[in-house]
């Protein structure tokens, strides 16, 4: 019976420090996500010979990673880089605003998406080659934007 209780009690104990620990902080937030990259950058030829779905998904994730990169370029082009080695306080404001910000994005990434998986089955294959090869030049150029620096 005594061990009964002091099992129970036990149990009890490790289930109340499970549910009361506080949030670890996991480190410095990076301010561009790392799962924001393509695998490959195509040329014109590669993407003639692809049926319009595979355009469609290129198309979507170029859609997805410009949109998750281009408003920090002030900040930083690549992933990795921390609100810390910008000199941005690690703050409970400063990474609230950051996640808000982050949650806003893919919002408006969830929408797009959705609104293009509607309309974009009904556009011209060139112009969705153009719109790719047009989104990966721009890609290619945060590369070289150091360079202006």
């Amino acid at each position: 019976m005594k061990l009964k209780i002091f099992l129970l009690s036990f149990s009890l104990f490790l289930v109340a420090g499970i549910g009361f620990a506080q949030k670890k902080n996991k480190g410095p937030k990076s301010i561009i996500s790392d799962k924001v990259t393509i695998s490959k950058y195509h040329n014109k030829q590669d993407l003639e010979r692809m049926q319009k779905g595979e355009l469609i998904k290129l198309y979507e994730e170029r859609n997805q990673v410009l949109t998750s990169t281009l408003p920090y370029i002030a900040f930083a082009t690549k992933p990795g880089v921390t609100m810390t080695a910008l000199g941005i306080p690690d703050n409970n404001d400063n990474t609230k605003a950051l996640d808000e910000q982050f949650d806003n994005t893919d919002d408006y990434l969830e929408n797009t998406l959705e609104f293009q998986r509607k309309f974009l089955p009904y556009g011209d294959t060139k112009n969705l080659i153009a719109a790719i090869l047009f989104y990966e030049e721009i890609m290619k150029s945060l590369h070289q934007y150091n360079e202006f620096r």
